[in-house]
């Protein structure tokens, strides 16, 4: 995300579309700074979950295996999203 960021960056717009569940137009648009809570709030989905499965779920192989596909699934989506928001107003 970092490396297309950078890339990208002086052929980006100073207003980018980040809220997909507004109504079109105007209310989608967010300010090119707020690209970086992307990576945010997926580093802490994941690290949320890996606390969670080594707090409660230690002893449990199946919950532990199946957060690990969740963390893996929150980080592709996230990493597209991302990806697909640089590449298509760039």
């Amino acid at each position: 995300m970092i490396v297309s960021f950078v890339w990208r960056y002086s052929s980006l717009p100073s207003q980018i579309p980040l809220f997909y569940s507004s109504p079109w137009g105007e209310d989608q648009l967010g300010e090119l700074w707020m690209i970086i809570f992307l990576p945010i709030l997926m580093n802490g989905f994941v690290l949320l979950n890996d606390f969670l499965t080594k707090k409660y779920f230690s002893d449990q192989p199946i919950i532990k295996k199946i957060i690990e596909y969740l963390n893996l699934f929150l980080i592709f989506v996230f990493t597209a999203i991302c990806l697909k928001i640089i590449f298509l107003v760039s």
